[in-house]
Protein backbone atom coordinates (compact mmCIF):
# COMPACT_ATOMS: atom_id res chain seq x y z
CA UNK A 1 0.00 0.00 0.00
CA UNK A 2 1.46 3.47 -1.22
CA UNK A 3 0.58 6.46 1.46
CA UNK A 4 0.00 9.88 0.84
CA UNK A 5 0.40 11.37 4.27
CA UNK A 6 -1.47 15.04 3.93
CA UNK A 7 -0.54 17.23 6.92
CA UNK A 8 -1.88 21.21 6.35
CA UNK A 9 -0.45 24.20 8.33
CA UNK A 10 -0.87 27.74 8.96
CA UNK A 11 0.95 28.36 5.83
CA UNK A 12 2.50 25.04 4.08
CA UNK A 13 0.79 21.92 3.14
CA UNK A 14 3.50 18.78 3.85
CA UNK A 15 3.12 15.84 1.79
CA UNK A 16 5.14 12.37 2.22
CA UNK A 17 4.75 9.52 -0.06
CA UNK A 18 5.13 6.26 2.23
CA UNK A 19 6.14 2.90 0.95
CA UNK A 20 5.10 -0.66 1.83
CA UNK A 21 7.80 -0.69 4.43
CA UNK A 22 7.87 2.54 5.97
CA UNK A 23 10.39 3.96 3.08
CA UNK A 24 9.78 7.51 2.41
CA UNK A 25 9.42 7.92 -1.48
CA UNK A 26 8.95 11.49 -1.39
CA UNK A 27 7.97 14.63 0.34
CA UNK A 28 7.14 17.99 -0.86
CA UNK A 29 6.19 21.34 1.09
CA UNK A 30 3.72 23.66 -0.36
CA UNK A 31 4.01 27.03 0.66
CA UNK A 32 0.63 28.46 0.84
CA UNK A 33 -1.23 31.59 0.45
CA UNK A 34 -5.08 32.78 -0.08
CA UNK A 35 -7.63 32.72 -2.66
CA UNK A 36 -7.58 30.54 -5.74
CA UNK A 37 -4.43 31.25 -7.19
CA UNK A 38 -2.55 29.35 -3.89
CA UNK A 39 -5.37 26.28 -4.35
CA UNK A 40 -4.18 26.03 -8.39
CA UNK A 41 -0.30 26.09 -7.24
CA UNK A 42 -1.30 23.24 -4.30
CA UNK A 43 -3.00 21.32 -7.15
CA UNK A 44 -0.56 21.55 -9.40
CA UNK A 45 2.21 20.80 -7.49
CA UNK A 46 0.32 17.65 -5.52
CA UNK A 47 -0.18 16.10 -8.85
CA UNK A 48 3.30 16.29 -10.08
CA UNK A 49 4.47 14.51 -7.06
CA UNK A 50 1.74 11.85 -7.30
CA UNK A 51 2.84 11.53 -11.03
CA UNK A 52 6.62 11.12 -10.53
CA UNK A 53 5.91 8.77 -7.08
CA UNK A 54 2.28 7.41 -7.74
CA UNK A 55 0.23 5.29 -7.67
CA UNK A 56 -1.13 6.39 -4.71
CA UNK A 57 -3.25 3.47 -2.81
CA UNK A 58 -4.73 5.99 -0.05
CA UNK A 59 -4.42 9.16 1.58
CA UNK A 60 -3.89 10.06 5.29
CA UNK A 61 -4.75 13.05 6.58
CA UNK A 62 -4.13 14.76 9.73
CA UNK A 63 -6.55 16.40 11.20
CA UNK A 64 -6.20 18.36 14.57
CA UNK A 65 -9.52 17.59 16.65
CA UNK A 66 -11.36 14.71 17.08
CA UNK A 67 -13.52 15.83 19.35
CA UNK A 68 -14.98 13.20 21.93
CA UNK A 69 -16.42 11.37 19.15
CA UNK A 70 -13.27 10.47 16.93
CA UNK A 71 -10.75 8.67 19.30
CA UNK A 72 -9.22 7.03 16.61
CA UNK A 73 -8.26 7.19 12.59
CA UNK A 74 -11.65 6.71 10.20
CA UNK A 75 -12.24 6.50 6.96
CA UNK A 76 -13.40 9.87 5.57
CA UNK A 77 -16.76 9.81 4.27
CA UNK A 78 -19.18 12.51 3.87
CA UNK A 79 -21.17 12.01 6.93
CA UNK A 80 -17.57 11.62 8.99
CA UNK A 81 -16.40 14.69 7.10
CA UNK A 82 -19.71 16.27 8.07
CA UNK A 83 -19.54 15.15 12.02
CA UNK A 84 -15.46 16.71 11.54
CA UNK A 85 -16.77 20.14 10.45
CA UNK A 86 -19.26 20.51 13.43
CA UNK A 87 -16.41 19.97 15.37
CA UNK A 88 -14.76 23.56 13.74
CA UNK A 89 -15.60 25.96 16.64
CA UNK A 90 -13.05 23.85 19.25
CA UNK A 91 -10.45 24.73 16.99
CA UNK A 92 -11.58 27.30 14.29
CA UNK A 93 -7.92 28.09 12.95
CA UNK A 94 -6.59 24.54 12.80
CA UNK A 95 -9.42 22.58 11.82
CA UNK A 96 -10.51 24.65 8.75
CA UNK A 97 -6.71 24.14 7.19
CA UNK A 98 -7.07 20.52 7.79
CA UNK A 99 -10.11 20.34 6.13
CA UNK A 100 -9.07 22.74 3.10
CA UNK A 101 -6.38 19.60 2.55
CA UNK A 102 -8.57 16.53 2.32
CA UNK A 103 -10.91 19.06 -0.27
CA UNK A 104 -7.77 19.88 -2.22
CA UNK A 105 -6.11 16.27 -2.35
CA UNK A 106 -9.49 14.76 -2.81
CA UNK A 107 -10.11 16.62 -6.21
CA UNK A 108 -6.55 15.52 -7.09
CA UNK A 109 -7.40 10.94 -6.55
CA UNK A 110 -11.22 10.85 -6.14
CA UNK A 111 -11.53 7.42 -6.00
CA UNK A 112 -8.69 6.73 -3.04
CA UNK A 113 -10.02 6.42 -0.10
CA UNK A 114 -9.05 8.62 2.36
CA UNK A 115 -8.41 8.04 6.33
CA UNK A 116 -8.54 11.40 8.98
CA UNK A 117 -6.06 10.76 11.93
CA UNK A 118 -6.71 12.76 14.60
CA UNK A 119 -4.08 15.08 16.68
CA UNK A 120 -6.60 14.72 20.03
CA UNK A 121 -7.53 10.55 19.59
CA UNK A 122 -4.15 9.46 21.52
CA UNK A 123 -5.12 11.42 24.46
CA UNK A 124 -8.54 10.32 24.23
CA UNK A 125 -8.32 7.36 26.96
CA UNK A 126 -6.72 9.83 29.54
CA UNK A 127 -7.94 9.05 33.02
CA UNK A 128 -10.37 11.22 34.33
CA UNK A 129 -8.16 12.27 36.90
CA UNK A 130 -6.19 14.33 34.13
CA UNK A 131 -9.00 15.21 31.56
CA UNK A 132 -11.63 16.92 33.84
CA UNK A 133 -11.62 20.26 34.54
CA UNK A 134 -12.81 21.28 37.87
CA UNK A 135 -16.18 22.87 36.80
CA UNK A 136 -19.74 22.61 37.68
CA UNK A 137 -21.07 19.55 36.01
CA UNK A 138 -24.08 21.48 34.82
CA UNK A 139 -21.26 23.09 32.32
CA UNK A 140 -19.52 19.77 32.00
CA UNK A 141 -22.79 18.05 30.59
CA UNK A 142 -23.80 21.10 28.77
CA UNK A 143 -20.61 21.43 26.60
CA UNK A 144 -17.52 19.19 25.67
CA UNK A 145 -15.12 20.81 28.32
CA UNK A 146 -12.25 18.81 29.12
CA UNK A 147 -8.70 18.73 28.28
CA UNK A 148 -8.60 17.16 25.17
CA UNK A 149 -4.65 17.34 24.35
CA UNK A 150 -2.76 17.67 21.06
CA UNK A 151 0.19 16.76 19.13
CA UNK A 152 -1.38 13.18 19.92
CA UNK A 153 0.71 11.67 16.27
CA UNK A 154 3.65 12.86 17.07
CA UNK A 155 3.71 11.49 21.24
CA UNK A 156 2.46 7.94 19.42
CA UNK A 157 5.10 8.04 16.85
CA UNK A 158 8.47 9.24 19.68
CA UNK A 159 6.99 6.90 22.48
CA UNK A 160 6.80 3.71 20.05
CA UNK A 161 9.43 4.76 18.13
CA UNK A 162 12.04 4.89 21.84
CA UNK A 163 10.81 1.72 22.63
CA UNK A 164 11.89 -0.16 19.57
CA UNK A 165 15.46 1.30 19.90
CA UNK A 166 15.26 0.12 23.61
CA UNK A 167 14.26 -3.36 22.44
CA UNK A 168 11.35 -2.88 24.71
CA UNK A 169 7.78 -3.67 24.78
CA UNK A 170 6.37 0.24 25.06
CA UNK A 171 3.50 -1.18 27.59
CA UNK A 172 6.63 -1.59 29.76
CA UNK A 173 8.01 1.82 30.10
CA UNK A 174 6.98 5.33 31.39
CA UNK A 175 7.99 7.79 28.92
CA UNK A 176 7.55 11.64 28.51
CA UNK A 177 7.75 12.47 25.29
CA UNK A 178 8.49 16.25 24.74
CA UNK A 179 7.14 17.80 21.25
CA UNK A 180 8.98 21.01 21.00
CA UNK A 181 7.98 22.88 18.18
CA UNK A 182 6.13 26.46 17.12
CA UNK A 183 3.46 24.56 19.50
CA UNK A 184 4.79 22.77 22.10
CA UNK A 185 3.25 20.03 25.01
CA UNK A 186 4.55 16.86 26.71
CA UNK A 187 2.93 13.56 27.46
CA UNK A 188 3.06 11.26 29.75
CA UNK A 189 2.88 7.40 28.64
CA UNK A 190 2.66 4.48 30.68
CA UNK A 191 1.29 1.42 29.27
CA UNK A 192 1.43 2.49 25.49
CA UNK A 193 -1.28 5.19 26.62
CA UNK A 194 -1.67 8.70 26.93
CA UNK A 195 -2.25 9.10 31.10
CA UNK A 196 -1.72 13.15 30.98
CA UNK A 197 -0.31 15.70 28.74
CA UNK A 198 -0.03 19.77 29.01
CA UNK A 199 -2.56 20.98 26.50
CA UNK A 200 -5.68 21.48 27.38
CA UNK A 201 -9.01 22.26 26.13
CA UNK A 202 -7.56 24.05 23.19
CA UNK A 203 -3.55 24.10 21.93
CA UNK A 204 -2.82 27.60 24.56
CA UNK A 205 -2.53 25.54 27.50
CA UNK A 206 0.71 24.33 29.12
CA UNK A 207 4.33 25.19 28.41
CA UNK A 208 5.60 28.84 26.88
CA UNK A 209 5.65 28.27 22.81
CA UNK A 210 7.01 30.32 20.03
CA UNK A 211 4.23 32.77 20.22
CA UNK A 212 1.73 31.24 22.70
CA UNK A 213 1.76 32.29 26.21
CA UNK A 214 1.07 28.73 27.75
CA UNK A 215 -1.09 28.38 30.77
CA UNK A 216 -1.80 31.78 32.32
CA UNK A 217 -3.78 32.29 35.48
CA UNK A 218 -7.84 32.61 33.78
CA UNK A 219 -8.18 35.87 36.17
CA UNK A 220 -5.41 37.40 34.45
CA UNK A 221 -7.84 37.36 31.56
CA UNK A 222 -10.61 38.46 33.07
CA UNK A 223 -8.66 41.36 34.84
CA UNK A 224 -7.23 42.63 31.20
CA UNK A 225 -11.24 42.29 29.96
CA UNK A 226 -13.38 44.12 33.22
CA UNK A 227 -10.89 46.31 34.38
CA UNK A 228 -8.28 47.17 31.85
CA UNK A 229 -10.75 46.95 28.32
CA UNK A 230 -8.83 44.88 26.27
CA UNK A 231 -11.55 43.57 23.80
CA UNK A 232 -11.93 39.58 24.15
CA UNK A 233 -10.65 39.55 20.31
CA UNK A 234 -7.50 41.19 21.31
CA UNK A 235 -6.74 39.34 24.48
CA UNK A 236 -7.14 35.81 22.33
CA UNK A 237 -4.58 37.34 19.59
CA UNK A 238 -2.29 38.74 21.56
CA UNK A 239 -2.13 35.20 24.02
CA UNK A 240 -2.29 33.29 20.62
CA UNK A 241 0.42 35.50 18.51
CA UNK A 242 1.98 37.87 20.34
CA UNK A 243 3.34 36.31 23.43
CA UNK A 244 5.09 33.39 24.19
CA UNK A 245 9.12 33.50 23.33
CA UNK A 246 8.27 36.19 21.14
CA UNK A 247 6.49 38.21 23.55
CA UNK A 248 9.46 37.74 25.79
CA UNK A 249 12.34 37.76 23.60
CA UNK A 250 11.26 40.09 20.15
CA UNK A 251 11.46 37.11 18.22
CA UNK A 252 9.98 33.16 18.20
CA UNK A 253 13.04 31.69 16.87
CA UNK A 254 14.42 29.67 19.23
CA UNK A 255 17.80 29.41 17.56
CA UNK A 256 18.30 33.32 17.96
CA UNK A 257 17.13 33.54 21.41
CA UNK A 258 19.94 30.83 22.82
CA UNK A 259 22.43 32.64 20.87
CA UNK A 260 21.53 36.28 22.18
CA UNK A 261 20.73 35.04 25.76
CA UNK A 262 24.78 33.07 25.34
CA UNK A 263 25.80 36.71 23.73
CA UNK A 264 24.40 38.44 27.71
CA UNK A 265 20.94 39.79 25.82
CA UNK A 266 19.00 40.38 29.22
CA UNK A 267 15.35 40.02 27.10
CA UNK A 268 16.72 36.56 25.90
CA UNK A 269 18.28 35.07 28.76
CA UNK A 270 14.38 36.22 30.35
CA UNK A 271 12.94 33.45 27.75
CA UNK A 272 15.36 30.60 27.70
CA UNK A 273 14.75 31.15 31.46
CA UNK A 274 11.44 30.88 31.55
CA UNK A 275 10.86 28.53 28.86
CA UNK A 276 12.84 25.88 30.78
CA UNK A 277 11.81 26.64 33.78
CA UNK A 278 8.14 25.90 32.54
CA UNK A 279 9.58 22.61 30.93
CA UNK A 280 11.41 21.25 34.01
CA UNK A 281 8.52 21.52 35.91
CA UNK A 282 6.02 19.95 33.50
CA UNK A 283 8.57 17.08 32.62
CA UNK A 284 8.59 16.61 36.95
CA UNK A 285 4.64 16.42 36.67
CA UNK A 286 4.07 13.98 33.95
CA UNK A 287 6.37 11.51 35.96
CA UNK A 288 4.70 12.29 38.95
CA UNK A 289 1.58 10.92 36.95
CA UNK A 290 3.26 7.96 36.45
CA UNK A 291 5.11 6.97 39.47
CA UNK A 292 8.41 7.24 37.79
CA UNK A 293 10.19 7.65 34.57
CA UNK A 294 12.26 5.33 32.34
CA UNK A 295 12.93 7.39 29.24
CA UNK A 296 12.70 11.22 28.37
CA UNK A 297 12.08 11.93 24.50
CA UNK A 298 12.84 15.26 22.88
CA UNK A 299 11.27 15.90 19.35
CA UNK A 300 10.18 18.40 17.32
CA UNK A 301 11.86 21.39 15.88
CA UNK A 302 13.47 22.82 19.36
CA UNK A 303 13.64 19.36 20.69
CA UNK A 304 15.63 18.02 17.94
CA UNK A 305 17.37 21.16 16.90
CA UNK A 306 18.10 22.72 20.28
CA UNK A 307 21.12 20.72 22.54
CA UNK A 308 21.32 23.93 24.65
CA UNK A 309 17.69 23.56 25.54
CA UNK A 310 18.23 19.88 26.09
CA UNK A 311 20.92 20.42 28.54
CA UNK A 312 18.88 22.87 30.88
CA UNK A 313 15.96 21.12 30.85
CA UNK A 314 18.10 17.75 32.04
CA UNK A 315 20.12 19.90 34.37
CA UNK A 316 17.17 20.20 36.30
CA UNK A 317 15.67 16.64 36.65
CA UNK A 318 18.72 15.14 38.03
CA UNK A 319 16.19 13.50 41.04
CA UNK A 320 14.65 11.90 38.55
CA UNK A 321 17.68 9.95 36.94
CA UNK A 322 18.07 11.78 34.15
CA UNK A 323 21.77 12.83 33.48
CA UNK A 324 23.42 13.62 29.91
CA UNK A 325 26.17 12.77 28.14
CA UNK A 326 27.64 16.33 26.96
CA UNK A 327 28.91 15.11 24.01
CA UNK A 328 26.62 12.76 22.73
CA UNK A 329 23.99 15.58 23.19
CA UNK A 330 26.34 18.16 21.08
CA UNK A 331 26.43 15.47 18.34
CA UNK A 332 23.11 14.11 18.05
CA UNK A 333 21.33 13.48 14.50
CA UNK A 334 18.51 11.95 13.73
CA UNK A 335 17.10 8.72 16.38
CA UNK A 336 19.89 9.15 18.83
CA UNK A 337 20.62 8.15 22.35
CA UNK A 338 21.63 11.09 24.33
CA UNK A 339 21.44 10.26 27.85
CA UNK A 340 24.87 8.83 29.91
CA UNK A 341 25.47 5.37 29.78
CA UNK A 342 25.24 4.85 33.65
CA UNK A 343 22.16 7.08 33.71
CA UNK A 344 18.77 5.43 35.31
CA UNK A 345 16.78 7.30 32.74
CA UNK A 346 17.49 6.60 29.26
CA UNK A 347 16.98 10.06 26.93
CA UNK A 348 16.91 10.32 23.72
CA UNK A 349 16.57 12.50 20.64
CA UNK A 350 13.53 11.26 18.45
CA UNK A 351 13.26 12.56 14.74
CA UNK A 352 9.72 13.77 14.59
CA UNK A 353 7.56 11.58 11.94
CA UNK A 354 4.06 12.14 11.60
CA UNK A 355 3.83 11.02 8.32
CA UNK A 356 4.77 7.53 9.24
CA UNK A 357 2.56 7.51 12.14
CA UNK A 358 -0.48 8.37 9.99
CA UNK A 359 0.40 5.76 7.43
CA UNK A 360 0.35 3.04 10.33
CA UNK A 361 -3.03 4.38 11.30
CA UNK A 362 -4.19 4.20 7.12
CA UNK A 363 -3.01 0.65 7.25
CA UNK A 364 -4.90 -0.19 10.67
CA UNK A 365 -8.20 1.08 9.48
CA UNK A 366 -7.98 0.18 5.50
CA UNK A 367 -6.52 -3.24 5.91
CA UNK A 368 -9.79 -5.82 6.88
CA UNK A 369 -10.58 -4.31 3.14
CA UNK A 370 -7.06 -5.19 1.59
CA UNK A 371 -7.25 -8.44 2.78
CA UNK A 372 -8.45 -11.44 0.56
CA UNK A 373 -11.40 -12.72 1.34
Amino acid sequence: MRILAVNEGSSSLKLSVIGDGDETLATENIALGSGADSDAHADSATRRLIQAHGPIDAAGHRIVHGGTEFTGPVLLTAPALERIRALTDLAPLHQAKSLHGVELVSRVLPDVPAVGCFDTAFHAHMPPAASTYALPQAWRTRWPLRRFGFHGLSHAWSSARVAALLQRDVHELRIVTCHLGSGASLCAVHDGQSVDTTMGFTPLEGLVMATRSGSVDPGLVLWLQQHAGVAPSEVSDTLENRSGVLGLAGTADMRAVVASAAAGDERAGLAVDVYVHRLRAAIAAMAAGMNGLDALVFTGGVGEGSSEIRARAAAGLGFLGVRLDAARNTGATGDSDIGASDAEVRVFVITAREDLEMAAQVRDVLAPVARPS
